[in-house]
């Protein structure tokens, strides 16, 4: 409960603030009247509707790249051609800010829903690929070896003893990649888009109504918090076969 102090005397100090007009409402609109936009929103159906349209457009988008970054990261980490052919075009291409590619984007797909995605896969297949690529040469040569002699197949090595080896780099990876997943979303979605949280955002601020702008942003701010409480949930089954220490305590 302790923890919660500090954040609700924000909040009581920025409604004082907007009370008493210090801050003026069309700067900034008041927790009250933020709530109350809320509400309004729910009710007419416009934030329930651009959620939805902005969960499809991360989901899609992180699967895909989940599944590129991943098996690109296993790939590289296994065997030493994979390395030297896909490591160095993927850490060239990870020194880019991939959120710079929004304007080829979207002279290259339109302002579909394609380019949308697709800068939310690659703002996940990095992060996803360096942590997977670590995890898999982070594994103990040893285990590997022991597996060979006692007779394992290169598939069964791959599924006893590499990828749980790499699971705890592979879900601090999923961590970062959320973040950045819907980092890159809000970007896409304020900068062309004709549904979503996003482009709900942009219709207020040609209004300025600030009120319906930190609803979107707060919205945003939960989605975040929600997907990475999963996965440290996620965390806390799959590894429970770790020692407990100041690291899992921190799980």
């Amino acid at each position: 409960m302790r923890r919660w102090i500090s954040p609700v005397a924000l909040i009581v100090a920025w409604q004082l603030a907007s009370s008493t007009g210090l801050l003026a409402e069309d700067e900034l609109a008041s927790p009250l009247r933020v709530v109350t936009a809320a509400v309004d929103l729910t009710r007419s159906g416009e934030l329930p509707e651009g959620l939805l349209v902005s969960l499809a457009r991360v989901t899609t988008g992180l699967v895909l790249g989940l599944v590129v970054g991943v098996g690109l990261g296993v790939v590289s980490g296994l065997s030493r051609w994979g390395g030297l052919l896909v490591d160095p075009p993927v850490q060239m291409l990870r020194t880019l800010p991939h959120l710079g590619l929004v304007p080829l984007f979207i002279l290259w797909f339109g302002i579909g829903e394609l380019p949308k995605v697709l800068l939310v896969a690659l703002g996940v297949l990095f992060p996803m690929y360096l942590n997977v690529h670590s995890g898999v040469r982070g594994v103990d040569p040893k285990l590997i070896e022991a597996t060979s002699v006692s007779g394992f197949t290169r598939a069964e090595q791959l599924r006893h003893v590499v990828l749980p080896g790499a699971m705890p780099s592979t879900l601090t990876g999923l961590r970062l990649a959320l973040g950045i997943a819907w980092l890159s979303i809000i970007v896409a979605e304020t900068t062309s888009a004709d549904a979503g949280l996003g482009y709900m955002i942009m219709n207020a601020r040609e209004f300025l109504r600030t009120d319906v702008i930190v609803v979107g942003l707060a919205v945003y701010a939960l989605l975040g918090l929600a997907t990475d409480a999963l996965v440290r949930r996620l965390e806390r089954r799959v590894l429970a076969w770790r020692p407990a220490g100041p690291a899992g305590a921190d799980r």
